[in-house]
Parts: structure tokens; sequence; C-alpha cells
């Protein structure tokens, strides 16, 4: 890796660890519903696509179930009044965040969650420059729109900005948007998942990256 004055981070997975308040907002919304519950393990997989995908994967026959609109809305009402009841910064997260800041590098958040709860979040715990989250105005990842527009916002260009991210949404997002990827190994995929994929750097603990910027 080179030196960078720019990092794109993804949230769920790479920054916050969210998989116990998505899990307990998806249960809610098939238990009102009179749907078996869905595991950890199943929510794990499910989640780097947004919520939609996650209700879609989570409801027995996905969208084609006709309660699959009432199971999405009671989830979006549930998520946004506990969406902070468990989710917290995986260990080392902040720390290497400030660190960032105090050398210069600008730093955004870009999400496939809604793009007022990625600004909710990021105000509670980071105050990023810039946190994207999912609108009407732009497609989600891995499209690269959001990750451009939040380099705009930075005045960023690609030679000097690296994406940070756990899943292959984000290596696929990063490809997509012609930066460098960092695939970090403490989110919701394993190292075993990103390996076939070929991933361009993995990294076991946030500290590393203040090696590779």
């Amino acid at each position: 890796m080179k030196t960078y004055n720019t990092v794109i981070w993804d949230l769920d997975g790479t920054l916050l660890d969210t998989l116990v308040d998505l899990m307990n907002s998806v249960n809610y919304s098939m238990e009102q519903l009179g749907y078996p519950p869905c595991t950890m393990e199943q929510i794990r997989t499910f989640v780097g696509n947004g919520v939609k995908k996650l209700v879609e994967l989570a409801i027995p026959d996905g969208i084609d179930n006709p309660d699959y609109k009432r199971a999405y809305d009671i989830f979006c009402e549930h998520y946004a009044q506990h969406n902070l009841d468990n989710t917290r910064p995986y260990d080392g997260v902040l720390e290497v965040i400030n660190a960032l800041r105090e050398r210069g590098v600008k730093q955004a958040i870009v999400s496939n969650k809604v793009d007022d709860g990625v600004k909710k979040l990021n105000d509670a715990f980071f105050g990023v420059d810039v946190a994207l989250g999912v609108t009407d105005d732009l497609p989600r990842k891995p499209a690269p729109d959001m990750v451009h527009h939040a380099m705009s916002l930075l005045g960023a260009d690609a030679a000097s900005t690296v994406y940070i991210g756990d899943s292959e949404v984000d290596m696929q997002t990063a490809k997509n948007s012609g930066l460098p990827c960092i695939s970090v190994l403490w989110g919701f995929r394993s190292r075993a998942e990103l390996a076939p994929l070929s991933p361009e750097c993995m990294i076991e603990h946030p500290s590393e990256i203040l090696n590779l910027i």
C-alpha cells in the first residue's frame, strides 16, 4: 500500500458491530407477522446489501411474500428506535479514526443503510467529515456513485483514496469505484469467505490500518 490522504469506510461490520440490533429488529418483524426468527449466523450472511435485501432474505419467499412490505416497514420502525441498543464500535476503531484525523487524513462513511441512520450513527460514535447512506438520488453499493459523491464532497481523488470494508460487496464497490480495498476480518465475513475472492489486502485488527495509510 502507498500513502493515502482519504479513507472511505464501510459502516456495518467495519466500524460498527450492528449484528445484534439488526437481528432483534428482523426478529421483531418476523414475530409480529407470525414467521420464524432468524439466527445470528443467518443475519450475518444476510447483511451487506441494505435493509430491503436483509428483510427479503429473512422472510419466507422473499419479495414474493405478500407480507414483505409490511415486514420491511415494521423492521424500519423498530430499528429506528433500537439501533443503538447494542451497537458499538469494534475494539480499536475509534483510536484509528482519531489517529487518522490527527494526521489530517480525510474520512467518509458510505453505507447501504438508510441515509438518516448512517448520519445518526456517525454523530453518535465517529464524527467523520462525510457520512452517506442510501437515498433515492444515488444507487446503493456496489455501484460507485455514493463513493464518488463522498470523494467529491471531500475534494478527494482516486489516486490518494483507499476504501475499507468487510464484505464481498465492499470489494466490488472499491473495484467499481477505481479504488484499492483493505478488507477487514473482524466483521461479518471470515477469511475463508473472503480469501477465494482474492482481496488485495486483508487485516486482522484496526491498528494495522495505520501502517497501511
